[in-house]
């Protein structure tokens, strides 16, 4: 009901909204410094007041919290949807080609520039999805809130504040992700562990070892400090271990002995096995040297054997699990730090909804107890899943088959949406199933027709649910 004149709207709109687009993408609004009034500093602020006063613009009941979140409502009448989009983005990065990152461009059906897709351009579908049902008359009853943040992208502390005041909608979706509808996010297994053990001067010995940038990144570059070896000894067994684990390695010479360098391939943390992990192939390499025993050397092959190279769904750990809702439970090693007397690591671990503290946790806790290691985690972070079969994901799913003649699926995800703490939030559009936006990387874009059909698939939603 409505199609035809949702899409009449959305399509002769279609300059207006890349124009409103372009308009907040060309913010720089990545996390700053603090300042009175400003909790993200200045950019945040900025994209936030641009689309105060763009919703205003177009008749919208408009409000400001604190500057951590903006709402923009439908109508007065009773809360039942609400659209929960962000406004922040990350950093800009190197490597852009087609346009710099805050000079957003149309090329080629593409709209190019950072936050196009990530998530300024949903963003302003929804928006528009607003306007379409409000200009045409449509006959709601119940209230839609957009609700736009600019702290997603570093903790989500924005919409804590924003709950502390208000009381999340009926339903709620997200659209910052991907359709048809992911339903299902999966919890978390805390990975920070350490270990203590006395030092040895034993020759050779291994000096160091630091790898990893962030917990939830596959480290794709690892290094090492070994003393005692010559490098063509070293170069000897790293031959073999490069032919094992596809993870190369080079040396240079440092003050205190020999800098070893392992090179593999980065990937997110939530789907780990698309990457090579350097880490785990360095320490599957020192293990390989004819190093002087030790404790440090006697833990590290604890390491080895715990998070073994290419095990990728926490097997050795004895915790490798799935379910046909949210799919297997992943684990990524992606921090270490080895020192003479001790070492600190973290894993990130995404567990499916049959995972819990007694058949994950506490059996990792305790097969790392008897290697030796400690396991700093005295509780599982809750997964998210709202039922496939409720009415709210079977009418989003019909409007997505309505306009896009694709058929609809319930979608499982190893990360975490803005939605994740929330009742009966799921995350839905706006990229088409395919299509890689590059967000976070260079030359970000969002389809423009993809756009397009999510306004209008946003449009037929709050129909559905709100008249």
């Amino acid at each position: 009901m409505y199609k035809e004149q949702i899409t009449q709207f959305i399509d002769s709109h279609k300059e207006e909204m890349i124009k409103d687009i372009c308009t907040l993408c060309c913010i720089n609004s990545e996390r700053m410094t603090p300042s009175e009034g400003k909790p993200y500093g200045e950019g945040p602020a900025a994209a936030l007041e641009a689309a105060i006063e763009m919703a205003k613009g177009y008749g919208f009941a408009v409000r400001n919290y604190d500057n951590y979140v903006m709402t923009a409502d439908l109508n007065a009448g009773e809360k039942q949807l609400d659209i929960l989009a962000h406004l922040d983005v990350v950093p800009a990065g190197e490597g852009w080609q087609v346009t710099a990152p805050f000079e957003p461009v149309v090329k080629d059906g593409r709209l190019y520039g950072r936050g196009t897709a990530d998530d300024k351009g949903p963003a302003v579908a929804g928006l528009y999805a607003m306007r379409a049902v409000k200009e045409l008359g449509l006959p709601i009853k119940k209230n839609v809130r957009l609700i736009l943040g600019t702290d997603e992208e570093c903790g989500s502390s924005d919409i804590a504040e924003y709950y502390k005041v208000e009381k999340e909608a009926p339903m709620t979706f997200s659209p910052d992700a991907e359709f048809p509808v992911i339903n299902t996010e999966k919890g978390r297994l805390p990975g920070k562990f350490s270990a203590s053990f006395e030092p040895s001067e034993a020759m050779p010995r291994l000096v160091s070892l630091n790898a990893g940038i962030k917990v939830n990144v596959v480290p794709g570059k690892a290094k090492a400090v070994v003393a005692g070896l010559s490098v063509e000894e070293m170069e000897k067994t790293a031959k073999a271990v490069q032919e094992e684990t596809g993870i190369s390695f080079t040396f240079e010479k440092a003050e205190d002995g020999i800098r070893i360098t392992a090179q593999g391939a980065g990937a997110h943390a939530s789907t780990p096995q698309e990457g090579k992990n350097a880490l785990t192939g360095l320490v599957a390499y020192i293990i390989r040297l004819p190093l002087a025993p030790c404790p440090q050397l006697e833990a590290m092959k604890s390491l080895a054997e715990l998070f073994p190279h290419g095990d990728t769904c926490g097997k050795a750990l004895g915790i490798d699990m799935e379910d046909e809702i949210s799919g297997a439970l992943t684990l990524a090693f992606d921090l270490l730090e080895v020192k003479a007397d001790s070492l600190e690591g973290v894993f990130d671990c995404r567990s499916p909804l049959c995972a819990n503290e007694d058949n994950a946790l506490k059996v990792a806790k305790k097969r790392m107890a008897d290697k030796g290691l400690i396991l700093h985690a005295d509780a599982m972070g809750e997964p998210h899943h709202v039922a496939g079969d409720s009415l709210f994901v079977k009418t989003l799913l019909k409007a997505y088959e309505e306009y896009t003649g694709l058929e609809g699926s319930c979608q499982s995800t190893g990360g975490g949406t803005y939605v994740h703490h929330l009742k009966n939030g799921v995350a839905f559009g706006a990229a088409m199933p395919g299509t890689d936006n590059r967000m976070h990387g260079a030359d970000e874009f969002a389809v423009v027709d993809e756009l397009l059909t999510s306004a209008k698939i946003f449009a037929q939603v709050i129909v559905d649910l709100c008249s």
